[in-house]
């Protein structure tokens, strides 16, 4: 796996297959590449694995891949004949709903699907399985959305990775997660039906340095694009029946986004990357590239799907 992540893609280059200078170009000349689901949506905060990104996205099994990124940055010349790039500014304050909303509306009845750089999505049997054949499943068993949990990757040894990024090297936390019940403000406070709030990783062991709204490692990453719906800023969606995590008869499938995001930020901060000298304790495990990992470890499960 880690090695197909470097790789080149290999595809026969399409004229479809376009830069997009804004998302309003986007928008008005690329709407009919909305059309191809599922959607991938990357949203390119820095210049770390990009590439990878954008290629294990590839290989998933996404009909269409979206980056949206700053125009400075450069892709691999394979990717510009599979990658929709869209010259973004994603770091800007609520810059990632408003281009995900926009999709939405111009994407109704599509799954859409979008991560950060340096994230990976991962899901039961990927390894044999498309994105394509888990969402049709998914939506035979009447599931509009699905949740996705985000389990931080760091590398083992920060003096030869200061940024705390190394595929070869990844580790993982192989426990500490836990989940509390979601309050409903509209309600006294009870807790929301088959809603959680999920915690764990280093924004469970650091959360010192880790505002207390960004703790969660819960999101809301794979949903189908419907009229009149809207992606919050805490990654939930407006719809509260998308935010469940199973449907009322039994369990579903989840899938789990395997992310450097918070590593690079903590070793990125200045409040926090002085204090900080290695992300490895006696729960680390090498991360193995694999679904198997990830199941075995319980976070993510297959639901009825075998």
């Amino acid at each position: 796996m880690r090695q197909k992540l470097h790789d080149s893609v290999s595809i026969t280059p399409m004229e479809n297959w376009m830069h997009y200078h804004s998302l309003d170009a986007f928008l008005q000349n690329g709407r009919a590449t909305l059309s191809k689901g599922p959607i991938a949506l990357i949203m390119v905060e820095d210049d770390v694995e990009v590439a990878t990104t954008l290629r294990h996205h590839h290989q998933t099994g996404f009909k269409t891949v979206v980056a949206f990124m700053p125009p400075v940055f450069d892709l691999p010349k394979d990717l510009e004949t599979v990658v929709h790039r869209v010259d973004y500014d994603v770091t800007a304050e609520g810059a990632v709903e408003h281009a995900i909303n926009k999709i939405i509306a111009a994407a109704r009845g599509q799954w859409i699907y979008y991560c950060f750089n340096a994230e990976y999505l991962f899901f039961p049997f990927c390894e044999t399985r498309s994105v394509g054949e888990m969402l049709a499943f998914h939506t035979e068993e009447r599931r509009d959305a699905m949740l996705t949990y985000v389990v931080d990757l760091y590398a083992d040894d920060l003096a030869s990775f200061p940024d705390a990024v190394s595929l070869d090297s990844a580790h993982l936390d192989r426990s500490g997660y836990y989940a509390l019940a979601r309050k409903d403000a509209d309600n006294h406070n009870h807790p929301k039906e088959r809603q959680l709030d999920f915690f764990g990783g280093l924004r469970w062991r650091f959360e010192e340095h880790v505002p207390e709204t960004r703790r969660k490692i819960d999101r809301i990453s794979l949903f189908r694009a419907k009229e009149g719906l809207t992606l919050n800023s805490d990654h939930t969606m407006s719809d509260e029946e998308y935010n469940t995590y199973a449907c009322p008869w039994h369990h579903n499938l989840t899938a789990a986004i395997c992310s450097f995001r918070t590593a690079k930020a903590l070793k990125s901060n200045p409040g926090s990357k002085f204090d900080i000298q290695t992300f490895t304790w006696h729960n680390s495990a090498p991360f193995e590239w694999h679904s198997r990992q990830l199941l075995d470890l319980g976070l993510m499960e297959p639901g009825q799907w075998f």
